[in-house]
């Protein structure tokens, strides 16, 4: 039985004459139901980056944009008290809690580390390279970790503490290039199992933690593309840390 959001989304895209996993090229495949919620509560910017997540797709993307323009689908949804009344709620509730933040760890991450193996760069970066005179990921991906370092300034000995640090690949840099003690936490233990044997005999520790659970003194704490897992509710928490 599908969930109210998914009803709501089919019942929308209707109007548009497009079907959820159909079989016209303009029909969208939704592989996460994730993808349902997520564009309820943030409209154009949850249909967007649920697409960049690979929650979605569609064979004939523009004639599906074309359709959702000629429709105003945007409008419709702000005129739906039900469409509207699902919004509310995710600006109610804090749909970013410490049990639900580990919900999403396993739903998201921990897929099978062969799959991010296999579409990420060698270091297994998750979040944007910086392209900036490179030519191929793995170039990007240790430029982004450059310019991250020399931003906040890192220094041999210091102690560092990383907000979301994935299977550990700025804390393995980090570690390496400028000799610092990295402490990481991440919500997937996959991550977290990878991610230590990928450090191993460097001065990194990675812990299954959730952010609001860490304590301590550190010269440097740093996150790198956490900030929409984080959730607006939650922000002055995380920015207390």
């Amino acid at each position: 039985m599908p969930s109210q959001s998914e009803y709501l989304i089919r019942r929308l895209l209707s109007s548009a004459d497009v079907e959820i996993n159909g079989p016209d090229p303009w029909d969208i495949q939704v592989h996460d139901e994730r993808f349902y919620s997520r564009v309820l509560k943030e409209v154009e910017l949850g249909l967007g980056e649920s697409y960049m997540d690979g929650w979605w797709d569609c064979p004939a993307l523009d004639q599906f944009i074309d359709r959702a323009l000629r429709t105003r689908l945007d409008l419709q949804i702000r005129g739906n008290w039900k469409i509207l009344l699902h919004m509310l709620r995710s600006r109610i509730f804090n749909l970013q809690s410490v049990h639900r933040a580990f919900q999403i760890g396993e739903k998201h991450y921990d897929l099978g580390n062969d799959l991010y193996r296999a579409m990420l760069d060698k270091r297994l970066n998750y979040t944007c390279a910086y392209w900036r005179d490179v030519r191929t990921l793995d170039e990007a991906q240790e430029a982004k970790l450059e310019l991250v370092c020399q931003k906040i300034g890192l220094e041999a000995g210091m102690a560092v503490l990383e907000l979301g640090c994935g299977w550990g690949s700025f804390a393995k840099y980090a570690a390496e290039k400028y000799g610092v003690n990295v402490l990481g936490v991440t919500v997937s233990k996959e991550q977290v199992e990878l991610g230590m044997e990928l450090c191993r005999d460097l001065p990194v520790e990675l812990r299954l933690q959730d952010y609001r659970d860490v304590a301590g003194e550190y010269d440097r704490v740093i996150s790198i593309g956490v900030m929409e897992h984080v959730g607006y509710k939650n922000y002055r928490t995380y920015m207390e840390v």
